[in-house]
């Protein structure tokens, strides 16, 4: 047998007395090395790993669905049984990402309603089975692409698309538009269920857009509450940046033009222990699972860039034992994580996303037929992407921590802990 990586993707060839389907396979760069496997039966077949729709390993979620398609959704594999769960909890975090929610979001008009059609009980509880949710398309205008079906859209999914696939869905950006987060944030309600059963909570609000910057210190991490972020439009919880947030997007809005910004999310009560060493620390996993969201240019956790302005005793996390008799740090400039490792401070990060790139001014682009054009985009488009993404950040840093928990428990806590160094993860009294 032998086995060829393509990137992310695996190749798995097994080749007997027979002829192999090599011969049925497009000429591509990497090599390809066949090895005899001796005396085993003939038998012959080719099957290629190549998704990229399914996060991860324990607590597992795939989406589907396309922006002018029937529907979208997720199935979620691997969820523990007799979590309380209701659709209305699910609907909650829908409402806060769906579009026409206000003016300074794209007018169109989704309801986004979800329904639960497997994995949940009729009382409510999940069944470890999996859970399979389901979101209708219903505001669908096909012939606001008609010119994007022909010339590139700068800055867009539309050329790689094609690059990759050789053909894409025109009408709304099939995969590439943002309704496909709507799998995202529905899975990640219920693993912020599953979060809050423990304790720990996961907010996200917007911090910069364009030059409006929320400044340091601002929002205290320690009470930040959801409705502080709920309380605007623009989910800042600062009620005088808010208002300088809205009219930057307003300003740009009437001009056909799109500005960009930043989300700030933290996690709370976090357990310890959370994150593997090397290749999968969790500040990788985090980073990893925020910047597979649609539109985000750049990620800093802790102190992030500026902490290239200290030095190591001006950056170093001091640490000291509590009244409770626990170890704590007196600062957080490693944003409640080190070694890769959780160590119970508050998880801080930055998101960062670029200006949507569909925009109602004339650009310069060029057509499937390579000939260079202009481009007016058509369709209804968020003249700021942060203030929906808010829930989106937040439901894939509910999906790492979930995974990770869910991995803490199997590889730790299978035999006695050390109860000098290590402290259980917390009981779920089930209903």
């Amino acid at each position: 047998m032998a086995v060829s990586t393509f990137g992310a993707s695996k190749l798995f060839v097994k080749v007997g007395s027979q002829p192999s389907d090599l011969h049925r396979l497009p000429p591509a760069p990497p090599q390809i090395s066949v090895r005899q496997s001796g005396k085993a039966p003939a038998r012959r077949s080719v099957e290629v790993h190549a998704s990229g729709n399914v996060y991860g390993t324990n607590f597992q979620v795939s989406t589907f669905g396309e922006s002018h398609g029937g529907g979208v959704g997720c199935t979620i594999s691997g969820c523990p049984p007799n979590i309380p769960i209701s659709q209305a909890e699910i609907q909650f975090e829908l409402d806060r990402r769906r579009p026409g929610q206000s003016r300074i979001t794209t007018p169109r008009k989704e309801t986004d309603t979800c329904t639960i059609q497997s994995g949940v009980s009729d009382q409510g509880l999940t069944l470890g089975t999996p859970i399979h949710i389901f979101v209708p398309n219903t505001d669908q205008r096909g012939k606001d692409y008609t010119e994007m079906s022909k010339a590139y859209r700068p800055s867009h999914a539309d050329a790689t698309y094609d690059f990759k696939y050789g053909i894409r869905a025109v009408q709304g950006g099939g995969r590439s538009s943002a309704r496909e987060t709507i799998g995202r944030v529905a899975a990640g309600a219920v693993a912020k269920k599953i979060l809050k059963q423990l304790g720990t909570e996961v907010l996200a609000y917007v911090s910069q857009v364009h030059k409006v910057v929320l400044p340091e210190g601002a929002v205290d991490h320690d009470t930040l509450s959801m409705d502080q972020i709920e309380s605007n439009i623009v989910r800042c919880p600062d009620p005088e940046y808010a208002e300088k947030m809205i009219e930057a997007i307003d300003y740009i809005r009437v001009r056909g033009d799109s500005i960009g910004g930043v989300v700030t999310c933290i996690a709370r009560n976090v357990p310890r222990g959370l994150g593997q060493p090397v290749f999968d620390k969790l500040e990788a996993e985090l980073a990893k699972a925020v910047l597979s969201l649609p539109a985000t240019k750049g990620f800093e956790f802790g102190s992030g860039f500026a902490g290239t302005f200290l030095t190591g005793s001006e950056h170093n996390d001091e640490f000291y034992v509590d009244q409770n008799g626990k170890v704590r740090t007196r600062t957080n400039r490693s944003g409640g994580i080190q070694g890769g490792i959780s160590n119970g401070e508050i998880i801080n990060m930055r998101v960062a996303f670029k200006p949507t790139a569909t925009i109602g001014k004339k650009q310069n682009t060029v057509t499937r037929e390579r000939e260079e054009t202009e481009l007016i985009a058509r369709g209804r488009h968020d003249p700021c992407v942060v203030p929906r993404a808010v829930p989106m950040v937040e439901s894939m840093v509910a999906l790492v921590l979930v995974n990770q928990l869910m991995a803490q428990k199997a590889q730790n806590e299978l035999f006695p802990l050390s109860s000098s160094l290590q402290e259980p993860l917390p009981i779920v009294n089930h209903v």
